[in-house]
């Protein structure tokens, strides 16, 4: 599993923040090594677009705490899950969080695994996902490491990474 002081392993993500009259359009791919280049990011990952915890706490958290992350030397915030653009950029609308917050689609599980963060959740249905967590990338470094205990919410959201920036 990745630590402080480790670089974030290069993946591709996807993201899309156009749309047009009935769904997301035209995803990008985002590589993460040059995305994290030069710029302080929060990430935080968890387990799928639509469930309970990620939307009734975990996005919101974040969407609402947006300015202060900012205040705070926070260029962006990311949250990543193991769904494919399209999904992640409806969730991200429905959450009001697009523009706000990159709404990051790890479809294929590559970064989670690379993470060491994969969470497998085939017995529930659901296949492989990526583990609750939040970090504070600076210049591609790993500085602040919050992963969840199972089934917890309680070091990854927008408070704790608030607290730990001082």
């Amino acid at each position: 599993m990745i630590q402080i002081g480790d670089r974030v392993p290069d993946a591709t993500l996807f993201e899309t923040t156009e749309f047009g009259e009935a769904c997301p359009l035209n995803p990008q791919p985002v590589p993460v090594a040059a995305a994290l280049e030069g710029k302080k990011i929060v990430i935080f990952g968890l387990p799928g677009a639509y469930t309970p915890t990620c939307s009734a706490k975990h996005v919101p958290g974040y969407v609402e705490h947006i300015d202060a992350l900012k205040a705070k030397g926070v260029d962006e915030v990311w949250c990543v899950s193991v769904n494919d653009a399209f999904v992640m950029a409806a969730w991200g609308k429905d959450e009001k969080g697009i523009g706000k917050v990159r709404f990051l689609g790890d479809g294929s599980a590559d970064f989670a695994k690379k993470l060491g963060l994969e969470l497998d959740l085939t017995g529930a249905g659901m296949g492989v996902r990526m583990n609750r967590f939040s970090m504070l990338v600076d210049n591609g470094v790993v500085k602040t490491l919050n992963v969840e205990k199972p089934r917890a919410f309680e070091v990854s959201n927008a408070e704790t990474m608030l607290t730990q920036l001082g």
